[in-house]
């Protein structure tokens, strides 16, 4: 790993949160994500489960974190199981974890080897009523693709079709929407992170530098700060490429008097950031290009302040597009006929804002979280307005990440410019 250690309190208290909620003489289990393979005999980059990132922080393929609180054996309460180290494997795929260095990062005590571990298992089946399987039930999940997941469930249920068994990932749905002062502080140093990259791109870019030269610049950034990887896909997409929500061919020249978007961020300590700019080529908006930004900077202030403790979900995204309907109509995209004589189930602002407005955030850039329920201190989210126009082949989103607080909320990316005359300030000091 690139990032330096995360105190092992983090994880402690998750996994405390999530026995809490487990029922009486209950186990659960939650085996890591396997290494998966691209063509011929190579292999992705290893990505690690989240439920077992969040328990443990331990990034190692064939590893296990086991949680039974009422275990008669008290020394076995939580278990790390972990691949064995071999001096033959290490030479070929380096160092795995000691004992000891897992019981540093995770907190558990208790670390068993996977060859030797399923003695232990049993007997702890034998004596629980209550299995806790987990899953991945993102709403957004493509349920098409193969499910290693629920290979491992099946087969689990096989060995053991007696027991009772429960979802852990209706738990981990509550559990991990809610982030501890521990965990923000690690999304915060990757809020950090995303700002040097940001504050440097603004001083690199010009007329004639091409997308890639930017995501390179931001991916020299990361690395040089030691953040694991992109949180995900940069997108930079300069002029009507901008319209583009998930642009990633990032290939194209960007020429003067364009504007340029935008949306990427850093993972450190496998926590993620997610910062979207939309800022002038050649380092000036024009008329147009300012009354566009500044539209969407209201509504992009305005959720902020919306999002307390509280408010309803879906009561805020209606809000939100009430707001955009309004900035619309301001700056000549929409009429008062449009809206009167809008389809309720295809409102005229959908035209020019044609995505959702705030997602979670946290060990998955769209993390775990209700969408249903009321606004609980503690969430993180995204919030990131955007307008697109086909006709003006223009693109602007504007995207920060709010932490609910109890008294209201705090922008983690609050130091970086977000006004037009902040943005031109900064990109004119080059």
């Amino acid at each position: 790993m690139k990032y330096l250690p995360i105190p092992s309190k983090l994880y402690t208290q998750n996994r405390q949160r999530f026995i809490k909620k487990m029922k009486p003489n209950s186990i659960a289990i939650f085996p890591a994500n396997p290494i998966l393979p691209t063509n011929g005999d190579a292999i992705y980059d290893y990505i690690p489960e989240s439920d077992v990132i969040w328990m443990s922080g331990i990034v190692q393929e064939k590893s296990m974190v086991v949680l039974y609180p009422d275990n008669p054996d008290q020394s076995a309460r939580e278990v790390l199981v972990l691949l064995r180290p071999n001096e033959t494997l290490e030479k070929w795929e380096g160092h795995k974890l000691r004992k000891e260095e897992a019981t540093a990062i995770s907190g558990i005590q208790n670390i068993q080897w996977l060859d030797s571990f399923d003695a232990m298992l049993q007997v702890m089946m034998h004596n629980a009523d209550t299995v806790y399987l987990d899953s991945n039930e993102n709403d957004r999940l493509d349920t098409s693709l193969f499910r290693p997941d629920l290979l491992y469930v099946h087969q689990f249920m096989q060995r053991y079709p007696l027991h009772n068994y429960e979802r852990a990932a209706r738990i981990l749905k509550e559990l991990r929407g809610v982030k501890t002062k521990e965990e923000i502080a690690v999304v915060q140093t990757a809020v950090d992170i995303t700002e040097k990259a940001f504050r440097r791109v603004m001083q690199f870019i010009k007329p004639g530098v091409m997308e890639y030269e930017i995501e390179a610049e931001i991916t020299h950034e990361f690395l040089r700060n030691r953040a694991t990887r992109h949180a995900y896909g940069a997108i930079i997409a300069s002029g009507d490429r901008a319209r583009i929500l998930h642009y990633v061919e990032n290939n194209q020249e960007c020429k003067s008097g364009e504007l340029i978007l935008m949306d990427f961020g850093a993972q450190y300590g496998n926590y993620n950031a997610d910062l979207t700019r939309t800022i002038p080529v050649n380092g000036k908006f024009t008329k147009r290009q300012k009354e566009v930004y500044n539209a969407v900077l209201a509504v992009h202030n305005y959720g902020k302040k919306l999002l307390k403790p509280g408010i309803r979900f879906p009561d805020y995204v209606n809000k939100i597009n009430v707001e955009m309907e309004k900035q619309l109509l301001s700056i000549g995209l929409i009429t008062k006929s449009d809206i009167k004589n809008q389809d309720p189930a295809n409102p005229a602002y959908r035209k020019y804002f044609y995505h959702g407005v705030t997602h979670h955030l946290g060990v998955d850039v769209h993390d775990l979280g209700t969408r249903t329920e009321a606004v609980k201190e503690g969430m993180l989210f995204t919030v990131e307005p955007g307008i697109y126009i086909e006709e003006e082949q223009m693109g602007i989103r504007i995207e920060n990440n709010i932490w609910i607080t109890k008294s209201g909320n705090e922008d983690l990316f609050r130091k970086i410019p977000i006004t037009v005359e902040e943005i031109e300030a900064c990109m004119k000091r080059k």
